[in-house]
C-alpha cells in the first residue's frame, strides 16, 4: 500500500469517528434513554411480581389461620375480616364464609356470602358458577322447581365448568315437577357424558333406578 493509500485511508478513517461522534452527542441520549427504560422496566416488573408473591403469600397465612381456629362463627368473622383487592381471591373467601356458616348452622349467612359473588361481574365465572350452584341449592325448597330449572339452565351451557352438576340438579327438580321421563332422559346422557365423574355416575345410577329406569349391563 502506498503512503498516499496509507494517507486517504486514516483520513477516511477519522472522518467516520468524528461523524460517530457527532452523531453519539446529538442522539447518544436517546441511547441511554432506551437502556434505562429497559433497565428500568425490567426491575418495575420483578417488583410488581415480589409485590404479588408477597400479597399472595400473606392472604394464603391469613385464610390458614382463620380457618385453625375452633369455632365455626369464629372462623366466619375471620375469614370476612380478610381485605383482598383480587376479585378471585374475594370469591374464593366468600365460598370459605358461606361454608362455615353452614357448619355455624347459619343459612341465611350462607346464603348472603353466596349472593355475594354470584352477583360480583368482577369474580372468576368458575367461582361466580358455583356460587350460584351452591346457592340454588342452599335455597333448596325455598325456590319452586320450574325456577331451579330456569337458573340451573344457565350453568348447564356448552363449557360451563359446572354443567354435569346442573343437570343432574335439573333432573332432580324435574323429578319435582312429575316430569319423570324427561328427567330419566336427561339422566341417561349424564351417565353416558364422557365427562362424569365416578362419583356423579353412581349418583346418577342410583337415582335412575328409584325412578324406575332401567340401567344398561356394564
Amino acid at each position: 500500500m502506498s503512503e498516499t493509500d496509507s494517507f486517504i485511508e486514516e483520513v477516511s478513517e477519522e472522518v467516520r469517528r468524528d461523524r460517530l461522534f457527532a452523531l453519539m452527542k446529538k442522539y447518544g441520549w436517546i441511547v441511554i434513554l432506551l437502556v434505562l427504560l429497559l433497565v428500568g422496566g425490567a426491575a418495575y416488573n420483578e417488583f410488581r411480581k415480589s409485590q404479588e408473591r408477597s400479597a399472595a403469600q400473606a392472604l394464603g397465612d391469613s385464610v390458614i389461620s382463620a380457618l385453625r381456629l375452633e369455632d365455626a362463627g369464629e372462623r366466619m368473622a375471620a375469614l370476612k375480616d380478610i381485605d383482598t383487592q383480587s376479585g378471585s381471591a374475594a370469591g374464593v373467601l366468600a365460598l370459605l364464609v358461606a361454608g362455615e356458616a353452614v357448619k355455624d348452622e347459619d343459612p341465611a349467612g350462607a346464603i348472603a356470602a353466596l349472593k355475594t359473588i354470584a352477583n360480583d361481574a368482577e369474580t372468576a365465572p368458575v367461582y361466580r358458577h358455583l356460587a350460584e350452584l351452591k346457592l340454588i341449592l342452599a335455597q333448596g325448597e325455598d325456590l319452586a322447581p320450574q325456577e331451579r330449572i330456569d337458573r340451573l339452565t344457565a350453568l348447564s351451557g356448552a363449557g360451563a365448568p359446572y354443567r354435569l352438576q346442573a343437570e343432574e340438579q335439573i333432573a332432580v327438580a324435574e323429578v319435582a315437577l312429575g316430569q319423570t321421563d324427561a328427567a330419566l332422559k336427561r339422566l341417561m346422557l349424564l351417565l353416558e357424558d364422557g365427562e362424569a365423574s365416578p362419583a356423579l355416575r353412581r349418583r346418577v345410577s342410583q337415582l335412575i333406578v328409584a325412578l324406575g329406569g332401567q340401567l344398561e349391563p356394564a
